[in-house]
Order: C-alpha cells, then sequence, then structure tokens
C-alpha cells in the first residue's frame, strides 16, 4: 500500500499561525527520530542503537513488541524511515520530505509505503482507515514540532 499526504506549514495569509523557520523544522523533524516517545502513541520506549554519519539504527517498542527501523537523514531535506518487518507487521517505510513552496511556505510531504513480503496485504476495507491514522500521525508529528518551538526547544541552543 501507499499513500502520501502534504502538511502546510506556514501560511503568509493566516497571521494566527506562527511561522516556523526551515531550520526549526528540521530540528523538530531530528527531534521525532531521536525522541520518537514525545510522538508515537503508544510507544513505550525508543532506543538509538547505533549512529553512523547521517545513518541511525532504532529500536522501538510497543509494549512487547519491538519494531527495529533504520533512519536516513538528508540534513535541512528529507529523513527516511526504513522499517524491518516483523511477524505481525509487514516492512515499510515512511519519507518525510521538506518543501518549498515560494518564500518561507513550507511543507511537509509524508510518503508510507508497505511492503508485505510474506504478509496479506492490508484488505481493502481497513485501508482507508490505516491512510486515515497515517494522516493524523502527520499532523500530530507537526503539532508536536510547533509546540516545541513554541517552548523555544527548537533553538540552535537546545
Amino acid at each position: 500500500m501507499k499513500y502520501e499526504h502534504l502538511v502546510q506549514i506556514n501560511d503568509p495569509l493566516n497571521p494566527l499561525i506562527d511561522i516556523l523557520t526551515r531550520d526549526q523544522l528540521w530540528r523538530g523533524l531530528l527531534r521525532y527520530v531521536e525522541s520518537p516517545t514525545a510522538f508515537i502513541e503508544g510507544l513505550d520506549s525508543g532506543r538509538l542503537v547505533s549512529r553512523a554519519g547521517n545513518v541511525l539504527q532504532r529500536e522501538l517498542h510497543f509494549g512487547r513488541r519491538v519494531v527495529r527501523d533504520q533512519v536516513t537523514l538528508a540534513p535541512m531535506q528529507q529523513l527516511l524511515i526504513q522499517t524491518e518487518a516483523t511477524p505481525e507487521i509487514p516492512a515499510g517505510s515512511l519519507t518525510v520530505s521538506i518543501e518549498e513552496h515560494g518564500e518561507e511556505i513550507l511543507f511537509v510531504r509524508f510518503r508510507y509505503e508497505t511492503f508485505p513480503q510474506g504478509h496479506p496485504p492490508i484488505a481493502a476495507e481497513y485501508q482507508a482507515a490505516v491512510k486515515e491514522a497515517y494522516r493524523h500521525a502527520g499532523i500530530d508529528v507537526i503539532r508536536r514540532i510547533r509546540e516545541y518551538a513554541e517552548e523555544g526547544r527548537l533553538d540552535p541552543a537546545h
């Protein structure tokens, strides 16, 4: 299954939304990768297993289920999270890209893909719910990044 959605970050026509700089947005996305429990509902713990340059190996614990993934960073542009298959969950990927559509008009594109490889594909009747969950998860990531920015926790000193 493939799914993608776009979240607008800055809207110069809406004075109620604080402007995030590309740097703040990137720092927020790094926090999402490095401190996943603050962003992912149902995640009990997450630990960084290794880091070599722009590649991180993580272990995420959802109760007794352990999900291992690899995160590849393209600084200030994109992160790619590749999840290993488990007996219950197929392998998948999430690409999170910062897009700029004009001066200070930033968007984040979330692109999800699952790779059944021995798992049954997601049944058609569940695909809409999965896509909606993905959309809400992406919106929640941006909401949390905005909260960190408002608290000053995305400034270079933090």
